[in-house]
């Protein structure tokens, strides 16, 4: 048996006087397929960096097989230093042979090697970010996060790439499909110790049930053991000092190892406050039309959302579901077609960007604005402090600025603020992103128990399903299409998934009778396009060399008499050499082609 590529020993790590990870250890070995789960809080990605020599612990054994790669991608990548993508994920090989990746994965992944790091957004810098950890091949992948920010096909094509990569992997997300179909072994991160269990992902909500079930069980059989011992002393005394002695010492034992217990985290205690109801008619779209500078978003799209309906919007980014969720509210009017609304309506939007977050406020300031000590929740006073916990705070941490918490603290905090405020119209934007697996299961109880309409825009597969009971889905070419179901009855339906937006040659728009323009769109040169002109020349003059070099040997009259392996080895190579060759000034031509019409 191979030794592990990777080893973790008896790893401590405090903050201050705080400890955060107590003893935790695991072992990588070849091929692995490991996930890292936890609560919020639990210390999974501090430990995924102690894994990867970013942090040091304060106690601990890890060791590295000699000659092992490791790619690492951090929750929030830093571009800084940087002029443009290409420079920052041709920085990422470090010596590896080959960039020849890079362009394969820039095109899969949508971005452009050109684009300056400094106008990213948060999710065009994960994306970089992925394609710079992916671009080596290592032998080790350690994956923090990698599906956030990112759309469906994406975050599909990355599941295909995962589990065709023949490294080991080891993963942190919150994604539960994604975790169930790449991960034959989970490492579960609780109170600061480490439980691995030889079973993916999909296998571990049980064995974590029934681990917690029996937890419980054992703590209240020590406590009435404890009650017994405690009888005794009070009434059942003997004359026999050593007996008495003993009897003593072991309930001293008793009462350390009840004093010592870890328990678990409790849950968050969230709540949604009700409006007033609503009419039974929320919106109403016939043969709706909607155009964004000269581009057709929405093409004749009807459909009705009554009270109490649970609908799901899913499309890759930039198919207009936030164009769409405008419509659907009132906000935005249609070039064509009729939108009626509901009366009463209370709309109350969580977007999880959390881009109404100042990140230099305090915690207590962003749920309270800033005034007293106490949070207003519908018409209802409550103390910040209560406030706080009830969404997993912990009263010291009132006056943490919102730039200190972590992904998934900021993640409650816009939580906190939002389910506060009374609605009858409840409109999650990506509401999955950075919380932790028990706070999604919360948060689907409260979708359920919401009295109101729920519209709910995610790229989570499990949580979808889990969730709606219709799904309003991109077809491609501005069409839309209202499907009974989540997301896999959608599947069951139409027979694929969601595909990425088309980079059509035209664009599309409406005319104000309603009828389709086309026009025509500047080519434009992908990054692939442009590296392959870049790359080819250099390409070309290697293969022309080599083949001059086979030649030469050829020339050699007794060549075939001195080593007739090798001369036709030589044959062959020539042939492989001068086939390449041309496919190559083909398609240097065909590219050079293409690039006098986009400059035209």
């Amino acid at each position: 048996m191979a030794p592990p590529i990777l080893t973790m020993k008896n790893i401590h790590l405090s903050f201050g006087s705080t400890p955060l990870i107590e003893g935790a250890e695991f072992l990588i070995e070849q091929n692995s397929r490991m996930c890292l789960v936890g609560r919020n809080g639990s210390g999974k990605s501090t430990l995924l960096k102690i894994a990867a020599g970013l942090i040091q612990p304060d106690e601990g054994e890890r060791f590295v097989k000699p000659g092992t790669t490791i790619r690492y991608l951090p929750q929030e990548p830093d571009l800084d230093g940087y002029k443009n993508i290409e420079e920052y994920v041709l920085a990422g090989l470090e010596g590896a042979d080959e960039a020849y990746r890079i362009p394969y994965l820039l095109d899969a992944l949508g971005i452009d090697g050109m684009a300056a790091t400094d106008t990213l957004s948060g999710g065009e810098a994960r994306r970089a970010a992925l394609a710079r950890t992916l671009a080596p091949e290592p032998d080790l992948l350690m994956l923090d996060e990698p599906t956030n920010h990112l759309d469906l096909p994406i975050i599909e094509w990355l599941e295909k790439e995962l589990a065709s990569f023949r490294g080991a992997l080891i993963l942190i997300s919150h994604d539960r499909r994604f975790l169930a179909n790449l991960t034959r072994q989970t490492i579960w991160v609780d109170r600061g110790e480490t439980r691995t269990i030889n079973h993916g992902f999909g296998e571990f909500e049980d064995w974590r049930d029934n681990f917690l079930e029996q937890e419980e069980l054992d703590r209240h059989k020590l406590s009435r053991k404890i009650e017994r011992e405690q009888h005794w002393v009070v009434h059942g005394v003997s004359g026999r000092r050593k007996r008495n002695v003993r009897r003593l010492k072991e309930l001293g034992n008793l009462r350390s190892e009840k004093a010592n217990e870890k328990k678990s985290v409790g849950k968050a205690n969230m709540s949604v406050v009700s409006g007033q109801t609503s009419g039974k008619l929320v919106a109403k779209l016939e043969n709706v039309s909607k155009s964004y500078e000269d581009r057709l978003i929405i093409d004749d799209f009807s459909t009705r959302i009554a009270r109490g309906d649970r609908i799901g919007l899913i499309g890759p980014n930039g198919s207009g579901k936030t164009t769409l969720l405008k419509l659907i509210m009132g906000e935005i009017q249609p070039d064509a077609g009729d939108i009626k609304l509901g009366t009463n309506l209370q709309p109350l939007i969580l977007d999880q960007k959390r881009e109404g977050l100042d990140p230099n406020t305090t915690l207590k300031d962003a749920l309270t604005g800033g005034s007293g000590d106490s949070v207003m929740i519908g018409d209802q006073q409550k103390h910040v402090i209560g406030y706080m916990k009830d969404f997993l705070f912990l009263p010291e941490q009132q006056r943490t600025p919102i730039h200190a918490l972590s992904g998934g603290e900021r993640a409650r905090v816009e939580l906190a603020r939002g389910l506060r405020l009374p609605s009858n119209l409840l409109i999650l934007d990506e509401p999955t992103n950075d919380l932790d697996l028990e706070t999604l299961d919360l948060l689907q109880e409260l979708i359920a128990e919401y009295k109101g309409t729920v519209l709910l825009v995610s790229h989570d597969r499990d949580f979808l399903d889990r969730t709606v009971d219709s799904t309003i889905a991109f077809e491609g070419d501005a069409k839309w299409q209202h499907y009974a179901g989540g997301y896999s009855d959608m599947i069951a339906q139409r027979g694929f998934g969601v595909r990425a937006a088309e980079k059509a040659s035209l664009t599309k728009t409406k005319t104000a009778k309603g009828q389709t323009e086309t026009k025509p769109q500047k080519t434009k040169l992908s990054y692939k396009h442009k590296f392959a002109l870049e790359t080819l020349p250099k390409t070309i003059a290697a293969l022309e060399a080599e083949l001059a070099g086979l030649n030469t040997k050829l020339e050699d009259p007794e060549y075939y008499i001195k080593d007739p392996d090798g001369f036709t080895h030589t044959i062959t190579r020539m042939d492989e050499v001068q086939t390449k060759l041309e496919a190559c000034e083909m398609e240097w031509l065909e590219l050079e082609e293409l690039r006098e019409t986009a400059e035209s």
